[in-house]
């Protein structure tokens, strides 16, 4: 009830409670599942709000969809999304702060903890949509949102493996942390959670080595870290450029990833907002360069 009548959070609230901010009565309320008779006097002095130890920063950013209650920003690659140990500059947090406000977040420790209004994120070398609270409100809805797999994200990759055109290829194996690189993810590793992956080519052509390079539009319907990465691995077909997974490449520098796509229910109204973001030119130039065709659907939106 205190969440819902402060628009605050209820972890931020059970902070709260924890720390002797709030009292029922007079009395200090110990634990946060504490049924009200009715007639109480609630007394709530909340902490002051912590520094950010962020700072806002001025950098263009390209906004694909901005209202009262979320921004959607398509990401340029080499952008981290939120700060991280040894980088607490240059992220998407440090250039959204510098032109808006964020949700206060209190239950942070150090910069790498800050991520006001982040509830899903795209690592460093992958472009495209991401969504982006900007109230507490929004926030708790579009975390539900992604956590019920209410939403539909859609990425495209260049990927060289055994191929054919139009043909899918539907992955469902379980993804945990490599036991030995901690930085890596794998297929199967430690505390794997099921992971989901529907790849279809929309175009493809040979390679000259005995493989098939492909554009391929990927749909996760779970999302866990560097899913995308670890099923094309998974099936023989790392991603163009992907030095983790697979190896670097000399016409694409980063990762040819790219969330092209992004269906999300709007926080308030519940209707369906679809983002999208082009395709960048790098990813584009790749392709050209090795030789392939640009499907004229390329840009339509898949069917939900």
């Amino acid at each position: 009830m205190l969440a819902a009548q402060s628009g605050v959070s209820r972890s931020q609230v059970a902070g709260w409670i924890a720390g002797g901010h709030v009292q029922v009565g007079g009395a200090v309320l110990l634990k946060p599942g504490h049924k009200l008779r009715g007639g109480e006097t609630l007394l709530v002095t909340p902490p002051p709000v912590r520094e950010a130890a962020v700072l806002p920063e001025t950098v263009p950013l390209d906004v694909l969809y901005e209202d009262e209650h979320l921004v959607a920003i398509n990401k340029p690659p080499g952008m981290v999304t939120h700060p991280a140990p040894g980088v607490s500059s240059g992220t998407l947090v440090n250039a959204l702060l510098g032109r808006m406000s964020l949700p206060e977040q209190q239950d942070f420790d150090g910069p790498e903890g800050y991520r006001p209004g982040i509830v899903h994120r795209l690592d460093k070398d992958t472009s495209g949509v991401i969504v982006v609270a900007k109230t507490v409100a929004a926030h708790a809805s579009l975390a539900a949102a992604f956590k019920d797999r209410e939403t539909r994200k859609t990425y495209l990759a260049i990927a060289a493996g055994q191929w054919r055109a139009d043909h899918p290829a539907a992955v469902d194996v379980p993804i945990g942390r490599h036991p030995v690189q901690r930085q890596r993810m794998t297929v199967g590793g430690a505390q794997a959670r099921e992971a989901q992956t529907l790849f279809t080519p929309l175009a493809a052509h040979p390679d000259g080595h005995g493989r098939t390079l492909a554009l391929v539009r990927a749909q996760p319907r779970t999302g866990r870290t560097h899913q995308l990465r670890v099923h094309l691995g998974h099936l023989g077909s790392p991603i163009l450029g992907d030095a983790v997974y697979g190896r670097e490449s000399a016409v694409m520098p980063r990762q040819a990833l790219h969330a092209h796509f992004l269906s999300v229910p709007h926080p308030v109204s519940g209707e369906a907002l679809r983002l999208h973001a082009p395709v960048p030119d790098d990813l584009l130039d790749a392709w050209v360069t090795l030789g392939g065709e640009l499907p004229t659907t390329l840009e339509q939106a898949p069917q939900d």
